[in-house]
Protein backbone atom coordinates (compact mmCIF):
# COMPACT_ATOMS: atom_id res chain seq x y z
CA UNK A 1 0.00 0.00 0.00
CA UNK A 2 1.10 3.89 -0.27
CA UNK A 3 0.65 5.15 2.51
CA UNK A 4 0.89 9.09 3.60
CA UNK A 5 1.11 10.48 7.35
CA UNK A 6 0.87 14.09 8.00
CA UNK A 7 2.71 15.14 10.68
CA UNK A 8 5.49 13.63 12.24
CA UNK A 9 5.13 13.71 16.24
CA UNK A 10 4.80 10.82 18.66
CA UNK A 11 1.90 9.58 16.71
CA UNK A 12 2.48 10.05 13.25
CA UNK A 13 6.17 8.66 13.49
CA UNK A 14 5.39 6.02 15.04
CA UNK A 15 2.69 4.96 12.76
CA UNK A 16 4.89 5.81 9.79
CA UNK A 17 8.04 3.41 11.31
CA UNK A 18 5.28 0.91 12.10
CA UNK A 19 3.76 0.80 8.77
CA UNK A 20 6.88 1.25 6.69
CA UNK A 21 8.16 -2.30 7.53
CA UNK A 22 5.66 -3.37 5.04
CA UNK A 23 3.90 -0.58 2.99
CA UNK A 24 5.53 2.21 0.74
CA UNK A 25 5.39 5.11 3.46
CA UNK A 26 5.67 9.09 2.69
CA UNK A 27 5.79 11.19 6.28
CA UNK A 28 4.95 14.98 5.53
CA UNK A 29 5.51 18.00 7.96
CA UNK A 30 6.33 21.30 7.61
CA UNK A 31 9.51 21.11 9.52
CA UNK A 32 12.57 20.87 7.31
CA UNK A 33 14.81 19.58 10.58
CA UNK A 34 12.61 17.00 11.23
CA UNK A 35 12.30 15.51 7.83
CA UNK A 36 16.31 15.90 7.32
CA UNK A 37 16.37 13.71 10.47
CA UNK A 38 14.39 11.12 9.58
CA UNK A 39 15.65 10.95 5.99
CA UNK A 40 19.30 10.64 7.62
CA UNK A 41 17.65 7.55 9.88
CA UNK A 42 17.56 9.82 13.21
CA UNK A 43 14.63 10.39 15.31
CA UNK A 44 13.51 13.86 16.15
CA UNK A 45 11.83 12.67 19.75
CA UNK A 46 13.58 11.05 22.59
CA UNK A 47 12.01 7.36 22.00
CA UNK A 48 14.17 4.13 22.22
CA UNK A 49 12.31 1.77 19.61
CA UNK A 50 11.68 4.90 16.86
CA UNK A 51 15.77 5.42 17.07
CA UNK A 52 16.54 2.38 16.80
CA UNK A 53 14.22 0.66 13.96
CA UNK A 54 15.08 4.24 11.97
CA UNK A 55 18.99 3.33 12.32
CA UNK A 56 18.53 -0.91 11.77
CA UNK A 57 15.39 -2.04 10.31
CA UNK A 58 14.53 -2.01 6.52
CA UNK A 59 12.27 0.55 6.24
CA UNK A 60 10.51 1.81 3.22
CA UNK A 61 9.91 5.46 4.65
CA UNK A 62 10.28 8.70 2.96
CA UNK A 63 10.25 12.05 4.83
CA UNK A 64 9.18 15.28 2.92
CA UNK A 65 7.99 18.87 3.12
CA UNK A 66 6.87 18.54 -0.47
CA UNK A 67 2.78 18.43 -0.79
CA UNK A 68 2.36 17.63 -4.03
CA UNK A 69 4.81 14.24 -3.65
CA UNK A 70 2.74 13.75 -0.23
CA UNK A 71 -0.53 13.51 -1.90
CA UNK A 72 0.83 11.97 -5.50
CA UNK A 73 -0.51 8.53 -5.27
CA UNK A 74 -1.63 7.53 -1.72
CA UNK A 75 -3.90 4.41 -0.43
CA UNK A 76 -4.26 5.87 2.90
CA UNK A 77 -3.48 9.09 4.76
CA UNK A 78 -3.22 9.38 8.18
CA UNK A 79 -3.64 12.60 9.98
CA UNK A 80 -1.52 13.33 13.45
CA UNK A 81 -1.21 16.97 13.49
CA UNK A 82 -1.35 18.52 16.66
CA UNK A 83 -4.78 19.57 17.86
CA UNK A 84 -4.47 21.95 20.58
CA UNK A 85 -7.12 22.77 23.34
CA UNK A 86 -8.84 26.42 22.80
CA UNK A 87 -9.36 27.86 25.87
CA UNK A 88 -11.46 30.15 24.37
CA UNK A 89 -13.75 27.86 22.66
CA UNK A 90 -13.88 25.15 25.08
CA UNK A 91 -12.73 22.68 22.27
CA UNK A 92 -9.86 21.16 20.27
CA UNK A 93 -8.34 23.91 17.30
CA UNK A 94 -8.97 21.22 14.77
CA UNK A 95 -7.60 23.84 11.82
CA UNK A 96 -4.87 21.52 11.01
CA UNK A 97 -7.05 18.47 10.77
CA UNK A 98 -9.83 20.53 8.49
CA UNK A 99 -6.96 21.72 5.95
CA UNK A 100 -5.78 18.09 5.77
CA UNK A 101 -9.04 16.37 4.69
CA UNK A 102 -9.64 19.97 2.55
CA UNK A 103 -5.97 18.49 1.06
CA UNK A 104 -7.16 15.69 0.58
CA UNK A 105 -10.18 16.40 -1.65
CA UNK A 106 -8.69 18.57 -3.68
CA UNK A 107 -5.25 16.04 -4.30
CA UNK A 108 -6.06 12.58 -3.46
CA UNK A 109 -9.95 12.09 -3.30
CA UNK A 110 -9.69 8.12 -3.68
CA UNK A 111 -7.45 8.01 -0.40
CA UNK A 112 -9.22 6.65 2.78
CA UNK A 113 -8.52 9.31 5.42
CA UNK A 114 -7.63 7.75 9.11
CA UNK A 115 -7.77 10.41 11.48
CA UNK A 116 -5.01 9.61 14.78
CA UNK A 117 -5.36 13.33 16.09
CA UNK A 118 -7.33 13.74 18.91
CA UNK A 119 -10.63 15.17 18.28
CA UNK A 120 -14.15 16.67 19.85
CA UNK A 121 -16.79 13.84 19.72
CA UNK A 122 -18.59 13.85 16.77
CA UNK A 123 -15.67 15.64 14.51
CA UNK A 124 -15.61 12.84 11.98
CA UNK A 125 -19.07 12.73 11.26
CA UNK A 126 -19.38 16.26 10.56
CA UNK A 127 -16.48 16.12 8.46
CA UNK A 128 -17.97 13.18 6.60
CA UNK A 129 -21.73 15.25 6.07
CA UNK A 130 -19.24 17.94 4.75
CA UNK A 131 -16.96 15.74 2.54
CA UNK A 132 -19.42 13.05 1.58
CA UNK A 133 -17.29 11.63 -1.63
CA UNK A 134 -14.45 11.32 0.52
CA UNK A 135 -13.89 8.15 3.02
CA UNK A 136 -13.34 9.23 6.44
CA UNK A 137 -12.50 6.90 9.96
CA UNK A 138 -11.15 7.92 13.29
CA UNK A 139 -8.51 5.45 15.29
CA UNK A 140 -7.69 6.66 18.41
CA UNK A 141 -4.09 5.96 19.63
CA UNK A 142 -3.05 5.09 23.67
CA UNK A 143 0.70 5.72 23.16
CA UNK A 144 2.97 6.61 25.83
CA UNK A 145 5.88 9.51 25.82
CA UNK A 146 8.90 7.72 24.98
CA UNK A 147 7.15 4.56 24.40
CA UNK A 148 5.31 5.62 21.51
CA UNK A 149 6.59 3.19 18.61
CA UNK A 150 6.60 0.12 21.27
CA UNK A 151 2.69 0.75 21.89
CA UNK A 152 2.54 0.45 18.41
CA UNK A 153 4.25 -2.60 18.14
CA UNK A 154 2.40 -4.29 21.60
CA UNK A 155 -0.93 -2.33 21.01
CA UNK A 156 -3.59 -2.93 23.62
CA UNK A 157 -6.48 -2.85 21.13
CA UNK A 158 -6.69 -1.47 17.74
CA UNK A 159 -9.64 0.90 17.45
CA UNK A 160 -11.23 2.13 14.13
CA UNK A 161 -14.40 4.38 13.68
CA UNK A 162 -15.69 3.80 10.21
CA UNK A 163 -17.18 1.98 7.54
CA UNK A 164 -16.25 -0.04 4.79
CA UNK A 165 -13.77 -2.63 3.37
CA UNK A 166 -10.33 0.12 3.15
CA UNK A 167 -11.42 0.80 6.94
CA UNK A 168 -11.20 -2.91 8.00
CA UNK A 169 -8.36 -3.39 5.60
CA UNK A 170 -6.08 -0.71 7.98
CA UNK A 171 -6.34 -2.55 10.71
CA UNK A 172 -5.39 -5.66 9.06
CA UNK A 173 -1.47 -3.11 8.15
CA UNK A 174 -1.50 -2.20 11.77
CA UNK A 175 -1.79 -5.85 12.90
CA UNK A 176 0.91 -6.86 10.20
CA UNK A 177 3.19 -4.39 11.20
CA UNK A 178 2.78 -4.91 15.21
CA UNK A 179 4.95 -7.43 17.38
CA UNK A 180 2.18 -8.83 19.29
CA UNK A 181 -0.50 -11.38 17.94
CA UNK A 182 -3.85 -11.54 19.09
CA UNK A 183 -4.44 -8.14 19.20
CA UNK A 184 -8.17 -7.31 19.54
CA UNK A 185 -9.63 -5.37 17.01
CA UNK A 186 -12.74 -2.78 17.35
CA UNK A 187 -14.65 -1.24 14.88
CA UNK A 188 -17.31 1.06 15.70
CA UNK A 189 -18.58 4.20 14.34
CA UNK A 190 -16.23 6.88 14.31
CA UNK A 191 -18.64 9.09 17.08
CA UNK A 192 -17.46 5.97 20.18
CA UNK A 193 -14.50 5.92 19.11
CA UNK A 194 -13.81 8.92 19.60
CA UNK A 195 -15.14 8.49 23.05
CA UNK A 196 -13.46 5.81 24.06
CA UNK A 197 -10.14 7.99 23.12
CA UNK A 198 -11.27 10.77 25.65
CA UNK A 199 -13.01 8.67 28.41
CA UNK A 200 -9.91 6.43 28.40
CA UNK A 201 -7.45 9.57 29.17
CA UNK A 202 -9.78 10.75 31.80
CA UNK A 203 -10.02 7.52 33.40
CA UNK A 204 -6.36 7.85 33.34
CA UNK A 205 -6.35 11.54 34.74
CA UNK A 206 -9.08 9.96 37.32
CA UNK A 207 -6.09 7.46 38.45
CA UNK A 208 -3.30 9.78 38.69
CA UNK A 209 -5.78 12.82 40.86
CA UNK A 210 -7.04 10.02 42.94
CA UNK A 211 -3.32 8.96 44.05
CA UNK A 212 -1.67 12.73 44.62
CA UNK A 213 -5.40 13.49 46.95
CA UNK A 214 -4.35 10.41 48.86
CA UNK A 215 -0.77 11.62 49.14
CA UNK A 216 -2.25 15.29 49.83
CA UNK A 217 -4.11 13.87 52.24
CA UNK A 218 -1.02 11.61 54.31
CA UNK A 219 1.30 14.76 53.41
CA UNK A 220 -0.70 16.95 55.61
CA UNK A 221 -1.83 14.31 58.57
CA UNK A 222 1.85 13.25 58.66
CA UNK A 223 0.64 9.65 57.22
CA UNK A 224 3.11 7.08 55.23
CA UNK A 225 1.65 7.59 51.77
CA UNK A 226 3.58 4.49 50.73
CA UNK A 227 1.90 2.14 53.34
CA UNK A 228 -1.09 3.44 52.26
CA UNK A 229 -1.30 3.40 48.83
CA UNK A 230 0.46 -0.49 48.91
CA UNK A 231 -2.37 -1.27 51.52
CA UNK A 232 -4.94 -0.18 49.13
CA UNK A 233 -3.32 -1.31 45.51
CA UNK A 234 -3.28 -5.05 46.99
CA UNK A 235 -6.66 -5.57 46.18
CA UNK A 236 -6.55 -6.92 42.50
CA UNK A 237 -9.81 -4.82 41.72
CA UNK A 238 -7.57 -1.64 42.32
CA UNK A 239 -4.27 -2.58 41.00
CA UNK A 240 -0.51 -1.56 40.81
CA UNK A 241 -0.54 0.69 37.90
CA UNK A 242 -0.23 4.87 38.03
CA UNK A 243 -0.07 5.10 41.76
CA UNK A 244 3.22 6.86 42.19
CA UNK A 245 2.02 10.40 43.36
CA UNK A 246 3.42 13.37 41.46
CA UNK A 247 2.87 17.23 40.89
CA UNK A 248 -0.39 16.73 38.79
CA UNK A 249 -0.98 14.80 35.11
CA UNK A 250 0.30 16.75 32.05
CA UNK A 251 2.21 16.40 28.84
CA UNK A 252 0.56 16.31 25.34
CA UNK A 253 -3.05 14.26 26.14
CA UNK A 254 -4.39 14.69 29.64
CA UNK A 255 -4.94 18.31 30.51
CA UNK A 256 -6.63 18.75 26.98
CA UNK A 257 -8.50 15.19 26.87
CA UNK A 258 -10.39 16.16 30.27
CA UNK A 259 -11.07 19.36 28.98
CA UNK A 260 -12.65 18.69 26.03
CA UNK A 261 -14.62 15.57 27.84
CA UNK A 262 -15.81 18.17 30.26
CA UNK A 263 -16.69 20.66 27.05
CA UNK A 264 -18.82 17.59 25.56
CA UNK A 265 -20.51 17.38 28.81
CA UNK A 266 -22.81 20.35 28.44
CA UNK A 267 -26.71 19.66 28.91
CA UNK A 268 -25.50 16.24 29.94
CA UNK A 269 -25.12 15.60 34.53
CA UNK A 270 -22.06 15.07 35.55
CA UNK A 271 -19.77 15.75 38.74
CA UNK A 272 -16.48 13.29 38.61
CA UNK A 273 -15.35 14.69 34.90
CA UNK A 274 -15.14 18.82 36.54
CA UNK A 275 -13.97 17.10 39.50
CA UNK A 276 -10.88 15.47 37.52
CA UNK A 277 -10.33 19.07 35.55
CA UNK A 278 -10.37 20.87 39.16
CA UNK A 279 -8.27 18.37 41.07
CA UNK A 280 -5.40 19.15 38.99
CA UNK A 281 -5.46 22.81 39.70
CA UNK A 282 -5.70 21.87 43.53
CA UNK A 283 -2.36 19.69 43.65
CA UNK A 284 -0.65 22.12 41.74
CA UNK A 285 -1.73 24.59 44.36
CA UNK A 286 -0.91 22.75 47.31
CA UNK A 287 2.47 21.52 46.68
CA UNK A 288 3.33 24.81 45.74
CA UNK A 289 1.83 26.28 49.06
CA UNK A 290 4.04 23.43 51.06
CA UNK A 291 7.23 25.06 49.02
CA UNK A 292 6.40 27.87 50.13
CA UNK A 293 6.10 26.74 54.06
CA UNK A 294 9.27 26.00 53.76
CA UNK A 295 10.58 29.99 53.76
CA UNK A 296 13.43 28.90 50.66
CA UNK A 297 14.99 32.34 49.17
CA UNK A 298 15.50 30.28 45.78
CA UNK A 299 14.04 27.13 44.36
CA UNK A 300 15.88 25.08 42.27
CA UNK A 301 13.24 23.03 39.54
CA UNK A 302 14.77 19.57 39.00
CA UNK A 303 13.66 18.71 35.62
CA UNK A 304 10.99 19.92 33.24
CA UNK A 305 10.01 16.57 31.70
CA UNK A 306 7.50 14.49 33.14
CA UNK A 307 8.73 11.52 32.67
CA UNK A 308 12.02 9.57 32.48
CA UNK A 309 13.29 8.78 29.05
CA UNK A 310 11.71 11.71 27.26
CA UNK A 311 12.26 15.26 26.23
CA UNK A 312 8.81 16.55 26.50
CA UNK A 313 7.94 19.14 28.60
CA UNK A 314 4.76 20.39 26.83
CA UNK A 315 2.19 21.33 29.68
CA UNK A 316 4.29 19.76 32.50
CA UNK A 317 2.99 19.98 35.96
CA UNK A 318 6.25 21.41 37.20
CA UNK A 319 5.34 24.81 35.32
CA UNK A 320 2.41 25.43 37.29
CA UNK A 321 4.47 25.09 40.25
CA UNK A 322 7.08 27.71 38.75
CA UNK A 323 4.20 29.98 37.94
CA UNK A 324 3.12 29.87 41.59
CA UNK A 325 6.12 30.05 43.49
CA UNK A 326 7.29 33.26 41.18
CA UNK A 327 4.27 35.16 42.08
CA UNK A 328 4.80 34.70 45.60
CA UNK A 329 7.98 36.48 44.92
CA UNK A 330 10.61 33.43 45.32
CA UNK A 331 13.27 33.07 43.09
CA UNK A 332 12.91 30.19 40.61
CA UNK A 333 15.77 28.39 38.86
CA UNK A 334 15.59 25.30 36.57
CA UNK A 335 18.37 22.30 35.40
CA UNK A 336 17.12 21.00 32.31
CA UNK A 337 19.71 19.39 30.23
CA UNK A 338 17.67 19.35 27.14
CA UNK A 339 17.10 23.07 27.30
CA UNK A 340 19.58 25.03 24.89
CA UNK A 341 18.53 28.63 26.15
CA UNK A 342 19.57 30.80 29.39
CA UNK A 343 16.39 31.37 30.85
CA UNK A 344 12.91 29.52 31.15
CA UNK A 345 9.74 31.28 32.07
CA UNK A 346 11.91 34.11 32.88
CA UNK A 347 13.92 31.68 35.01
CA UNK A 348 17.76 31.20 34.86
CA UNK A 349 18.76 27.89 33.50
CA UNK A 350 21.81 26.58 34.93
CA UNK A 351 23.62 23.39 33.23
CA UNK A 352 25.80 22.30 35.58
CA UNK A 353 24.47 20.54 38.59
CA UNK A 354 26.66 20.84 40.95
CA UNK A 355 26.24 24.89 40.87
CA UNK A 356 22.26 24.36 40.26
CA UNK A 357 22.31 21.98 43.83
CA UNK A 358 24.32 25.03 45.51
CA UNK A 359 21.99 27.70 44.15
CA UNK A 360 19.31 26.22 45.75
CA UNK A 361 17.45 26.21 49.13
CA UNK A 362 15.02 23.83 47.86
CA UNK A 363 15.25 21.40 44.68
CA UNK A 364 11.93 20.47 43.10
CA UNK A 365 11.88 17.23 41.74
CA UNK A 366 8.92 15.77 40.52
CA UNK A 367 10.70 12.10 39.55
CA UNK A 368 13.61 11.08 41.60
CA UNK A 369 17.31 10.05 39.48
CA UNK A 370 20.61 8.30 40.57
CA UNK A 371 22.09 11.71 39.59
CA UNK A 372 20.09 13.89 42.17
CA UNK A 373 20.12 11.36 45.11
CA UNK A 374 23.62 13.09 46.53
CA UNK A 375 21.55 16.24 47.60
CA UNK A 376 18.48 14.67 48.70
CA UNK A 377 18.63 16.61 52.12
CA UNK A 378 17.42 19.65 49.72
CA UNK A 379 14.96 17.71 47.62
CA UNK A 380 11.46 18.29 47.90
CA UNK A 381 9.65 15.31 45.84
CA UNK A 382 6.55 13.44 46.46
CA UNK A 383 7.95 10.35 44.36
CA UNK A 384 8.05 6.75 45.91
CA UNK A 385 9.31 4.65 43.57
CA UNK A 386 11.68 6.66 41.25
CA UNK A 387 8.99 5.85 38.62
CA UNK A 388 6.64 7.13 36.09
Amino acid sequence: MNITVIGVGYVGLANAILLAQHNQVIAFDINPAKINLINNKTSPIADKEIELYLKEKELHLKATTDKNCAYANPDYVIIATPTDYDTEKNFFNTTAVESVINDCALLAPHAAIIIKSTIPVGFTEAMQKKYPNLTLAFSPEFLREGKALYDNLYPSRIILGGQGEKIRQFASLLQQGAIKSDIPVLFMHSTEAEAVKLFSNTYLALRISYFNELDTYAEIRGLDTQAIIQGVCLDPRIGDGYNNPSFGYGGYCLPKDTKQLKANYQNIPENLISAIVASNTTRKDHIAHMIEQKNPHCVGIYRLTMKTNSDNFRASAIQGIMKRLKSSGIEVIVYEPTLEADTFLNSRVIKDLEAFANASDIIVCNRLTPEIQKFKTKIYTRDLWGKD
